[in-house]
């Protein structure tokens, strides 16, 4: 498997290698793309960054933590049928365990 890490600004091109002693990771120039590649091998995550509706205008949002990559399509359809929030203060949560993820979706910015 080939990947570009993104751990840092130098974007190193991994080659990832699954061999019968565990994963082994070439390319990368320091220790944080070796566990990057692992990472994207065996349980690949991502932020989810959205909007949602809030009075007049929106909201930004996030989840808390970094979710599986099968999941990002659930967590966005949850985002999209949640109810507006009543109120909206940077940080806090808006959906909880939201795609039974057990990460939160919180507020980012008021728009």
């Amino acid at each position: 498997m080939e990947f570009i890490c993104i751990m840092c600004p130098v974007g190193c091109h991994l080659t990832v290698s699954k061999t019968k002693d565990g994963i082994v990771v070439s390319g990368n120039a320091c220790p944080r793309g070796e566990l990057f590649g692992k990472s994207e091998a065996t349980n690949p995550t991502r932020m989810v960054t959205s909007i949602m509706p809030y009075k007049n205008g929106t909201i930004s949002v996030k989840t808390s933590n970094p979710i599986p990559k099968n999941k990002i399509k659930n967590v966005l359809r949850e985002i999209k049928s949640a109810p507006v929030p009543k109120t909206a203060k940077m940080g806090q949560i808006v959906i909880r365990d939201v795609a039974k993820t057990g990460e939160n979706v919180i507020v980012t910015g008021i728009n």
